[in-house]
């Protein structure tokens, strides 16, 4: 590498160390190093704003945008405090059954939204659940993004990185559901039970709070029918939007856009008191983040590391489906996995082509995109959902730091891997 490679690294190490110090706040720290690699030359404006591959990546920051938008007015209607006075009833008070539920409805949502608009729609539940309840919520906000890390690899919608992987390398929606869904079944129960043992120390049963949430009447506490209504048919529109999105072509960020600005408009609300309940501090976070991966993208940092880990397998499809899955894992933990994947899927392809092709050679595009997914669960900056919920955890004053985030992270995140390892053995070669 060249001096200017080195010199992006450096920036970025320094960035990260700072992040996870918490020596300067994530946003601070992020914005900074952007500025310092356009200063630099590192990176130049063109390149920062509007390059595809090495910029800014807007369809993250407008789909963010207008999911907080809708997030923001379905806040006035009540239905958060509905559906969490509902699954603390349902779960009896139990904080482990409580949280396997949230667990659950995650699961079941991320596949079918990507997983940014799932934590936003359930981490507000999450919050209001836990403190009718006198639970610690950061450690039920970490099982849920884990959750929606690992069940929207199922599908090619789920996790950002599927899209840039199906658009790549010609995969269907249907080819995602036959290869990765099996194995996440597998990890979300795998999942379930490590939360068990994980998070053991926050299920705290208070009898007297219990009683009081069983004597609550949900359904008081929808404050705008007409507006739950209106609501629920934009949400729903939006849902369907993203399901087929590629049928008719249009990016879910216009989708979620669209649909934010239509629900603000028809809801007729204050749009500055709206606007206010956005988390612009977290679309500050991604924009700084995605300048300086974008720059490490730019001068070819990134793209080395996929060709070391193809050239280290020499070819043989075995080892290069596990140096996928590994070596994408590394990477996806230290930066966000949306330019990680963008910036590799490249090589993946040149290497699917000189093995011919083949069936067994398309299976690499399964070791990589589980790698990369499950890679998001290592760190609160290695996914765009991790990062979501830090920020909404910190505007309601509950502190997710870098390390206590990493200490469930990294477990999860090996754990998970190694059965994904063992799934693609045991599929593509042992019993093929």
């Amino acid at each position: 590498m060249g001096i200017t490679a080195w010199l992006a690294v450096g920036v970025f190490a320094g960035v990260y160390v700072l992040i996870a110090t918490e020596w300067v706040h994530r946003v601070k720290a992020a914005l900074g190093g952007a500025v310092i690699m356009l200063a630099l030359g590192v990176t130049d404006a063109e390149h920062a704003f509007f390059s595809e591959e090495a910029g800014i990546d807007w369809n993250v920051i407008f789909l963010l945008l207008g999911m907080m938008l809708m997030v923001s007015v379905l806040k006035r209607t009540g239905v958060f405090e509905y559906i969490a006075i509902w699954a603390a009833k349902r779960a009896r008070g139990k904080p482990y059954r409580l949280m396997v539920l949230l667990i659950l409805a995650t699961a079941v949502l991320s596949p079918w939204l990507d997983n940014v608009t799932t934590v936003l729609l359930i981490a507000p539940v999450t919050i209001l659940v836990c403190n009718k309840l006198g639970l610690p919520v950061v450690p039920y906000l970490i099982a849920e993004v884990m959750a929606c890390n690992i069940s929207g690899a199922a599908t090619l919608i789920g996790d950002p990185p599927n899209i840039i992987i199906g658009s790549r390398a010609g995969l269907s929606f249907n080819d995602f559901l036959l290869h990765m869904t099996p194995i996440v079944v597998v990890l979300m129960v795998v999942f379930v039970l490590m939360s068990r043992v994980m998070f053991r120390k926050a299920f705290r049963y208070d009898p007297e709070r219990v009683k009081s949430v069983m004597e609550m009447d949900e359904r008081a506490a929808i404050k705008d029918p007409r507006l739950l209504k209106l609501s629920g048919i934009v949400l729903l529109a939006v849902m369907a939007g993203f399901v087929l999105h590629t049928t008719f072509h249009i990016e879910p960020s216009v989708v979620a856009i669209s649909g934010g600005l239509v629900l603000l408009a028809l809801s007729r609300l204050d749009a500055e008191k709206v606007a206010r309940d956005v988390e612009w501090e977290t679309l500050a976070f991604f924009t700084g983040l995605f300048v300086m991966v974008g720059a490490m993208v730019r001068i070819g940092v990134i793209g080395d590391l996929g060709e070391m880990a193809a050239e280290a397998t020499e070819g043989e499809l075995l080892g290069t489906s596990m140096a996928l899955i590994f070596g994408s894992v590394v990477p996806s933990a230290f930066i966000d996995n949306i330019p990680f994947v963008a910036s590799v899927s490249p090589i993946v392809s040149e290497i699917v082509s000189s093995a011919g092709g083949t069936s067994e050679a398309g299976m690499l595009w399964w070791s990589f995109a589980l790698g990369a997914d499950l890679g998001g669960n290592a760190t609160i900056i290695a996914s765009s959902a991790n990062v979501v919920v830090v920020g909404i955890a910190e505007r309601e004053g509950h502190h997710i730091s870098f390390w206590q985030f990493s200490r469930y992270g990294l477990v999860v995140t090996a754990v998970t891997t190694v059965i994904a390892a063992v799934y693609v053995w045991l599929r593509y070669f042992a019993l093929a």
